[in-house]
């Protein structure tokens, strides 16, 4: 495979479009037949190495990184200022506006060969394709560093619309930071991510959590998850946290509990489920409308049934479109996710009551990403009703 190529229905993670000379490791098809590639994410444990966030040396690409405060750590840093920006791997490099002032961003790379090269100069995305027998070039830089330094996630690179789930978005980035900060928020809790995708948030929900439930669609995506999870396991040994991958399907009413179905509940989980969850998750699952629906009457019918009352942390990237209906630039499946936190809150049953609030995301930035003012946390409290 010498180099990554799109068609014209292919959705391609926020992330990488801010990596464009980045080097990734392929190191398998999934069962779709899409390239997986993995990324090591670098906890940059020195605030003034912020800069250094991409690949050490520059040979292998990663997504953003992160530097997470040791356990037990002091107060919190000072939030970044808005100059902040992901490493591109070329120093002083932030984001690029073409002569009306627009982002300009490039998607496809450029060849280094180009004789006349627009702007900075771009390399073709060359993936380097592992074997089972061949040794692994990140486990050589995961030695160099503490174990808890390096992050390591399975993810692809651009997908169908129906496959979104297994890139890395910008969303599970920030909802990531707000549990970096909030950690007494999370310490010894149960939580339960809806959604999880490549199952980034329940990997940093671990490290302070006492269980995570990991939960999504698909059998490959799960499959996936699981990696993942297997992969960073020195990370929820070391807090002493259990995830546990299950499939959740916001279309139906009850978990799955069939022995046969891969990644089903077992009777034990579903008790502690109901018993022990205070905290749901969910990132940039807002993207359609029926999917927004099925999320927040899946969220509904799981806080009637929780025993104990519980918070929703929801992230979400108010996403820019034009449409020919309205002629204009609109965002209509964020004034849909609005439309139902308003529902929420009007919404009297006898039983419990939804209060929703924002989130000022002025916390940390502990992830080397772009934070963008169209990134929002909301919070979600659901009680009984006395």
């Amino acid at each position: 495979m010498d180099e990554v190529t799109f068609r014209s229905d292919t959705v391609l993670s926020d992330v990488h479009l801010y990596t464009p000379n980045h080097r990734h490791l392929m190191v398998r098809l999934n069962g779709m037949g899409q390239p997986v590639f993995l990324s090591q994410f670098k906890l940059l444990w020195n605030r003034d190495s912020q800069t250094d966030s991409g690949a050490e040396g520059g040979s292998h690409g990663t997504v953003p990184a992160e530097d997470t405060p040791p356990r037990g750590s002091g107060s919190a840093k000072p939030p970044l200022g808005s100059g902040c920006r992901i490493d591109t791997g070329q120093e002083g490099v932030g984001a690029q506006l073409d002569e009306d002032g627009d982002l300009d961003v490039k998607r496809r790379p450029r060849a280094a060969t180009d004789p006349k090269p627009a702007g900075l100069p771009r390399d073709k995305v060359h993936p380097t394709i592992l074997t089972q027998e061949e040794d692994d070039p990140l486990a050589d830089e995961a030695q160099e560093s503490s174990p808890h330094d390096i992050i390591r996630i399975e993810h692809t690179m651009a997908t169908p619309l129906e496959d979104v789930g297994k890139q890395v978005w910008r969303g599970a980035l920030l909802l990531a930071d707000y549990i970096l900060f909030q950690r007494d928020l999370f310490q010894g809790r149960t939580v339960l991510e809806l959604g999880a995708g490549t199952g980034l948030a329940s990997i940093i929900a671990a490290t302070v959590a006492r269980t995570v439930y990991c939960t999504d669609v698909g059998t490959d995506l799960l499959a996936m998850c699981q990696r993942n999870i297997a992969l960073n396991g020195h990370l929820t040994a070391a807090a002493g946290s259990v995830v546990k991958v299950k499939e959740l399907d916001w279309l139906q009413d009850d978990l799955c509990t069939d022995p046969e179905v891969p990644f089903s509940w077992s009777q034990e989980d579903v008790s502690d489920l109901y018993s022990h969850t205070t905290i749901l998750l969910a990132a940039e699952v807002f993207y359609d409308d029926d999917l927004t629906d099925a999320l927040f009457k899946t969220l509904s019918r799981l806080a009637h049934k929780l025993k104990n009352a519980c918070t929703a942390i929801l992230s979400v990237e108010k996403r820019l479109n034009f449409t020919l209906r309205h002629l204009d630039v609109t965002c209509e499946a964020y004034d849909h996710f609005r439309s139902w936190l308003q529902r929420l809150e009007r919404l009297a049953d006898g039983q419990l009551r939804f209060v929703v609030e924002p989130v000022e995301a002025s916390f940390p930035q502990r992830l080397v990403y772009e934070r963008i003012q169209q990134l929002e946390l909301w919070k979600i409290f659901v009680e009984p009703v006395m």
